[in-house]
């Protein structure tokens, strides 16, 4: 396994996982920010995290990717409300050069998730986007739409057990 040859001190193993990972934390990175170079201090600190602490990831809760990603997602969460009052991000937009397709793995759990997401009821899907993707607290999310505080955070939870289901089954 990677991280335990990383736990050893093997370079190698890292340079390994960084050439396996880092387009997803990336790209993670990069829909959440819009700015590449957020997107790249992001995923530097991710894989040096890992460097300095290998063992912060536990195999019995998912995947490696799965839980990179989501470590990439709350970091970059973390940038954008920490730089959002002194910069308007929404008027940034930015693609990813990067093709997810060549690793078919990160593909088959893109593909699930996205075939997940799609069968969710439109209000759902939208409020799982506006938190997940753009990174939005759920009373802005009911400050954007106008809906009630509770009946956002139903939604999410509602849209995060559908996709959970999705994927345990």
């Amino acid at each position: 396994m990677l991280l335990a040859r990383i736990q050893s001190g093997e370079e190698q193993a890292m340079a390994a996982l960084y050439d396996r990972y880092s387009k997803i934390v990336y790209s993670v990175a990069l829909r959440v920010l819009r700015d590449t170079a957020a997107a790249e201090d992001v995923m530097q600190e991710i894989f040096m995290q890992v460097w300095r602490t290998p063992n912060g990831f536990v195999a019995t809760k998912g995947s490696l990717g799965g839980w990179l990603a989501v470590v990439a997602r709350n970091r970059a969460i973390d940038m954008l409300r920490r730089k959002r009052p002194s910069e308007e991000i929404e008027d940034i937009s930015m693609a990813s050069t990067f093709n997810l397709a060549e690793d078919s793995e990160r593909n088959l759990l893109m593909e699930r998730a996205r075939a997940a997401v799609v069968l969710l009821p439109p209000e759902q899907r939208k409020m799982l986007e506006m938190a997940f993707f753009d990174g939005l607290t759920h009373a802005e999310i009911a400050e954007m739409t106008g809906d009630p505080l509770g009946t956002v955070k139903t939604r999410i939870r509602s849209a995060l057990m559908t996709v959970r289901k999705a994927f345990q089954a």
